[in-house]
């Protein structure tokens, strides 16, 4: 999903709003290690959700932040004072089942895209 804001780009990873619950789920998706830092960048996404797509009778919007690694200890840290809702998970593939693992890239064909990809500049 895109938003401009003031001209420039802004990309949320990926962006449902479901029906039932009447609320935004706002997914960031990262590799490595947890960091502060995608915390900070999906609360901004999710600033720039309530702000530019929220309407009064939603309820509050979802933020889940996927990434390769979580570090338990960094991770409640910084959710510490938070009073929304967001969850951060690790991606893994030890607890799908068969079909589902046959079906998904691994983890290293995933990485070895991610790796392949050129970096987005500002310019694109």
């Amino acid at each position: 999903m895109h938003f401009d804001v003031d001209g420039d780009d802004y990309y949320v990873d990926l962006l449902f709003f479901h029906i039932e619950q009447l609320r935004y789920v706002v997914i960031e998706l990262t590799t490595g290690r947890f960091k502060l830092e995608y915390a900070g960048k999906l609360n901004f996404y999710v600033a720039l959700v309530d702000d530019m797509l929220q309407r009064d009778y939603h309820n509050e919007t979802v933020r889940i932040l996927i990434c390769g690694t979580e570090n338990d200890r960094s991770v409640r840290y910084s959710l510490g004072r938070s009073t929304s809702p967001m969850a951060v998970v690790a991606y893994t593939y030890d607890k799908l089942p068969a079909a589902e693992k046959k079906a998904l890239p691994n983890e290293g064909h995933l990485v070895a895209a991610l790796e392949w990809a050129e970096p987005v500049t500002e310019e694109e």
